[in-house]
């Protein structure tokens, strides 16, 4: 009886900073989950909502951005600038429903790199970044200059997307790399199947990305799982050290029992 209610005490004790943290929710988590509405209703033609719910983004972000951890002035920058043209997608008469989508995510998720330490949604951009940089360089070994065109233009509309969030989380050093890179070869995109030194400018441009990615995934991993990996781990020692000292004790006592019965 006394293991189960060991077990069980264990048991509660890893869960509880769980339940609890799972209750809380920070402003800037807050106005993530507004960004995130605001997207939604874009995505459902819903554009006056969504301009209701950026407007009171708008006035919830200057009672945060100052509190419980300052964002630097470009960081504000970013978030405003974004803001501003994701209000601009719900109101043009004239913008595209593609343009709109892009333009909300694009806040979308510069929100939440300022809202979260880990996982960032903009990493879940790597697979369509990066299939749009091999269909560019299948087109460039074919030599086919139109499909290149296509597949480069459809680089840089998702590249757009993730930039200003890129610009949160990546070292200064390295978006000045990227965008040496992605000007060169934009600015002599009409050499590029007939220049081996342009082919290499995009070959170095895809590893850039590949290394940008695998970078950014190893530094965000969740540490929360170091902890439960560390806290399950003790607990289950605990629970074999005591299982064990409960096995030892009663053996230790069937031993002087025995002795006591062949004295006497």
């Amino acid at each position: 009886m006394d293991k189960k209610w060991f077990l069980l005490f264990a048991i509660i004790i890893i869960l509880t900073p769980f339940s609890v943290s799972a209750e809380q929710q920070s402003p800037m988590e807050k106005l993530d989950d507004i960004s995130d509405e605001a997207l939604q209703m874009v995505k459902f033609h819903r554009y006056d909502d969504a301009k209701k719910l950026l407007d009171y983004f708008s006035a919830q972000f200057q009672n945060v951005s100052g509190k419980e951890k300052p964002l630097t002035l470009d960081e504000v920058r970013i978030v405003n600038t974004t803001h501003d043209e994701a209000v601009e997608a719900t109101v043009s008469p004239d913008m595209k429903y593609e343009e709109r989508i892009n333009k909300l995510t694009q806040f979308r998720l510069v929100i939440d790199a300022l809202s979260t330490s880990h996982q960032h949604l903009w990493l879940e951009m790597e697979d369509p970044i990066l299939n749009a940089i091999h269909k560019a360089k299948e087109a460039v070994a074919k030599g086919d200059i139109s499909k290149f065109h296509s597949s480069f233009n459809q680089f840089l509309s998702l590249y757009n997307v993730i930039y200003p969030s890129m610009k949160i989380d990546v070292p200064a050093e390295n978006i000045q790399r990227l965008d040496a890179r992605i000007n060169f070869i934009d600015e002599y995109r009409t050499q590029m199947v007939n220049s081996p030194e342009n082919k290499q400018e995009l070959d170095k441009l895809d590893t850039d990305l590949k290394n940008l990615f695998a970078d950014m995934e190893d530094d965000q991993a969740d540490p929360s799982i170091w902890w439960v990996i560390i806290s399950t781990g003790s607990i289950i020692i605990a629970t074999l050290s005591y299982v064990g000292w409960r096995k030892y004790q009663g053996e230790k006592d069937m031993k002087k029992d025995r002795s006591r019965d062949l004295k006497d």
